[in-house]
């Protein structure tokens, strides 16, 4: 079983990192707030620690990368509700924050989860009625945008609106909804960072 992969990141999107370990490059899927976090090590060249979970099938083999312990543990929690497979729990950590995540389950909050890609009116009440009483141990989880903001401009050819555009079609989104709604929300966030048009695209687009 793989803990953890250490190593300097030579490939990051915000859905996936590269991580080079002793000479070999792991795959792993990630998260937004996972991005968020490990992008300026990404640009530094700096060397990043992911906590791994491994999902293991009969016809796929895929690892999952997280910043924190505490982003794996809600990415495990998630998995655990009946419904819920990987992807869709990585579209969840990528549409709240774990502090978000820990007040909607407290607050019963279905309509919200419901509004994550993959996660319908069912699966939304699972979640709320298996992790409520976990919720507590995830209220106080914070994780750290660590995101720099990047000047730009609410045009097609802002580099920012191009790489969220192509993170949301990877995700599962079509190409044209997806623009449309990050040239909405650049609209008003002009100066906005890949992530942060993602993550409020995430939050628009079903």
């Amino acid at each position: 079983m793989i803990e953890y992969v250490s190593g300097k990141i030579s490939e990051l999107t915000p859905t996936e990192a590269v991580v080079e370990a002793h000479g070999v490059g792991y795959v792993l899927n990630i998260s937004l707030t996972t991005y968020a976090a490990i992008q300026p090590k990404a640009e530094s060249g700096e060397t990043a620690r992911l906590w791994v979970h491994e999902s293991i099938r009969e016809d796929a083999y895929d690892l999952f990368g997280f910043s924190t312990r505490d982003e794996r543990m809600l990415f495990r929690a998630l998995i655990g509700v009946s419904g819920i497979g990987g992807m869709t729990a990585r579209m969840v950590l990528s549409t709240f924050t774990p502090a978000e995540l820990a007040t909607i389950i407290q607050n019963e909050d279905v309509r919200a989860l419901k509004s994550v890609k993959g996660v319908g009116p069912k699966a939304a009440a699972r979640i709320v009625v298996d992790l409520r009483d976990k919720a507590f141990a995830i209220e106080g989880q914070r994780t750290t945008d660590n995101g720099q903001q990047t000047p730009g401009n609410a045009r097609a050819k802002n580099p920012a609106i191009e790489e969220a555009v192509a993170a949301l079609t990877m995700l599962g989104f079509p190409p044209a909804p997806s623009q449309k709604t990050v040239l909405a929300i650049a609209d008003n966030l002009p100066d906005g960072t890949a992530q942060e048009y993602i993550k409020k695209a995430l939050k628009a687009l079903k």
